[in-house]
């Protein structure tokens, strides 16, 4: 009966499965089986056994075959397969002193395993009958078979033992990660109640200290007024800023929820411009920061949502005076390039690290810094950024010219 010998694709296939499996191989020909055929008479050995020799892709034996024969290799390497050849398990190799197919003539029960030459395979054949006979006549043989079984077995348990131990570890690590997910659950839980109480219980006072503020305005005699000015505006533009992140928060879980409305207009970018850098002008003058507000003649109009493009701009700008160091510049820029405008506020303050520039945009995140800063809820950027993308544009940040400051840009399409 002809070798069956596997396709150049089965067998490409097998060794890629064993080279992936990245299998220690650390047998040697002396073992005790080799030992005691070399003790045997040459005339009592040539009736024991035969030579075979197995190319490689060569079967030996399928699983469920019957063990009709035990192998001892001679040379070579044999793979040790369980399954179809579709999608086999690869259990290990054997290599030159080892031996195959004695399980199966000990037990009598089809073959356990697939075996299948890796190398030119040069293997000594013992049939089931001169088996049994020299298991009869020399106990030594069935020591050996026993001593080559019990390597087997404290093999198959270290394996079992370190299998065990990862499925711990996995567990433990399973286990972290449950942890860890309802940590952040919880600090979402926490976040959304901090949002609450801000939106909840400091929207009224809020409003009522703005009304109040503008009451005064109204009621105060001329001479206070002016002499009290200064404070007044002061008062109103904290106010303001008080009023933007109560709004930023709103609006950031409306654009997560798909339910921020948009009321595009065409608009001129140029008075929004002028009209942020005015409001600003007190803080920043009070540090000798300069707002100098650069914009073409000729720029177009741009179709956006007036208020929340307004709202974007004070957020930058105000971004901005933050890290802004005192008696320094910002720029407000707009300019046209091709079929949008790019909208920047560049400043001269310590800047951004390179790996932080993204994540900037994200909820509640700051900049990691050892520098102490005034420190915010990390909501106006976000709102930034969700806005700019509903107008379809992008925003991001850069350094400022010659790596001084940050440069805050964000696009309009003007169609």
């Amino acid at each position: 009966m002809p070798p069956e010998i596997l396709s150049t694709p089965e067998f490409e296939r097998l060794l890629a499965l064993h080279d992936e499996a990245d299998l220690e191989y650390t047998s040697s020909p002396d073992t005790p089986l080799m030992r005691l055929l070399t003790t045997i008479d040459r005339g009592q050995l040539s009736q024991l056994i035969t030579e075979q020799h197995c190319q490689p892709g060569e079967v030996i034996c399928w699983e469920g075959d019957t063990g009709d024969a035990m192998y001892l290799i001679r040379s070579g390497r044999v793979m040790i397969l369980k399954g179809d050849l579709a999608s086999p398990t690869m259990l290990g190799y054997r290599g030159p002193g080892e031996t195959l197919g004695e399980m199966a003539l000990l037990e009598g029960q089809p073959r356990s395993a697939t075996n299948i030459a890796r190398d030119d395979v040069r293997l000594l054949r013992i049939s089931r009958e001169a088996f049994h006979a020299w298991l009869s006549s020399s106990p030594a043989v069935g020591m050996s078979i026993m001593a080559t079984l019990s390597s087997r077995l404290r093999s198959a348990d270290n394996v079992r033992t370190a299998s065990q131990q990862g499925k711990q570890k996995l567990v433990q690590q399973v286990n972290q990660l449950k942890d860890e997910k309802e940590q952040l659950l919880e600090i979402q839980r926490l976040q959304q109640e901090t949002s609450d109480l801000i939106v909840h219980d400091l929207r009224n006072p809020l409003g009522v200290i703005y009304g109040s503020i503008n009451m005064l305005e109204l009621v105060l005699p001329e001479d206070t007024y002016h002499e009290n000015r200064e404070l007044l505006d002061l008062a109103l533009s904290a106010c303001e800023r008080m009023q933007r992140l109560v709004d930023s928060l709103l609006d950031v879980a409306k654009f997560t929820t798909g339910e921020m409305p948009m009321v595009l207009t065409d608009v001129e970018l140029a008075p929004i411009l002028a009209e942020n850098a005015h409001r600003q002008s007190v803080v920043a003058s009070n540090r000798g920061v300069v707002l100098e507000v650069v914009v073409p003649d000729d720029l177009p109009r741009v179709p956006v949502d007036a208020e929340k493009l307004d709202r974007v701009l004070t957020n930058l700008l105000d971004n901005a005076l933050k890290y802004a160091p005192d008696n320094s510049q910002i720029t407000i820029a707009a300019d046209l390039d091709t079929d949008h405008v790019i909208v920047s506020i560049t400043d001269q303050g310590p800047g951004i690290p390179a790996d932080q520039r993204q994540r900037i945009f994200d909820r509640f995140a700051q900049v990691d810094d050892e520098k102490p800063r005034r420190r915010g809820f990390g909501l106006g950027l976000t709102f930034c950024k969700l806005t700019v993308e509903a107008h379809g544009g992008t925003i991001w940040v850069e350094p400022g010219p010659e790596g001084i400051g940050s440069c805050f840009s964000f696009t309009l399409p003007l169609h």
